[in-house]
């Protein structure tokens, strides 16, 4: 048997609300982050903290999602690489 339209509305109501949860739970989550790492202190437009973001999520995409291995690809790196910085020789 079909559902009714009020039914369905009804359906889409709640996942509309779920979503909402779901998304006031990750922006929570990735403020505190941003925030225990000193963004919160910097004078940053939205638009080039969205990019370095960007970059971030496509850091991590690369690894697979895996953030273990993302994790420690960052922490291998020495200071300053990949920033454009002259390495000493």
């Amino acid at each position: 048997m079909k559902k009714p339209s009020s039914k369905i509305r009804e359906e889409i109501a709640r996942l509309q609300d779920q979503l909402r949860a779901a998304e006031t739970r990750e922006a929570e989550r990735i403020g505190r982050i941003a925030l225990k790492a000193g963004l919160g202190d910097l004078d940053i437009e939205d638009g080039d903290l969205l990019a370095a973001f960007e970059d971030v999520k496509a850091r991590f995409r690369k690894s697979g999602g895996n953030a273990k291995s993302a994790r420690s690809a960052h922490q291998a790196e020495p200071p300053g690489a990949g920033a454009g910085a002259p390495s000493e020789a």
